[in-house]
């Protein structure tokens, strides 16, 4: 009986608990440096002040590093650049697992959210929280392009939009 109301007990503490997405001290330098998290992204530097970053966006030095295409390539893959586009990785049944932006220099964002790329063996290998995505730069070698999540141990195909 006493175990079965600590659990409860427990359970109800966990529930009401408030749930911070950014902690104390990064949240104040978001508040300082006038940047937001989108902001950030984009440039706005957290260690500065308003009055900085302001100059800064005045003077064109925080440029939006929003993937574009190369010029000419209506968002596909080009032999200088094979990466770049737009791309989306399918599950099974075709539910899309993400949505992938890929630019000219090798910059990755998935699902809007940033993150670090590598190139391995002729392929661009990234990685955002348990899924492991691989986009082949032969764009001759079909089916290669494809996902792997390590938690839930599925896999799927990545396609050029």
């Amino acid at each position: 009986m006493k175990k079965c109301v600590l659990i409860a007990l427990g359970t109800a503490l966990l529930a009401t608990a408030p749930a911070h997405a950014i902690s104390a001290k990064y949240r104040e330098q978001l508040e300082r440096s006038g940047c937001t998290q989108v902001t950030e992204l984009q440039g706005c530097d957290i260690t500065k002040t308003k009055a900085e970053n302001a100059k800064a966006m005045k003077e064109g030095a925080v440029k939006s590093e929003q993937p574009v295409a190369p010029a000419g390539s209506a968002g596909k893959a080009t032999p200088e650049h094979p990466y770049a586009g737009q791309w989306v990785a399918k599950g099974t049944g075709g539910a899309t697992v993400a949505t992938i932006r890929i630019n000219a220099k090798d910059q990755v964002w998935v699902n809007g959210k940033r993150v670090k790329a590598k190139r391995s063996d002729g392929a661009l290998v990234f990685k955002d929280g348990f899924i492991t995505y691989t986009i082949q730069g032969d764009r001759r070698l079909k089916g290669e392009d494809t996902w792997h999540d390590s938690d839930a141990g599925s896999s799927g195909p990545i396609q050029a939009e």
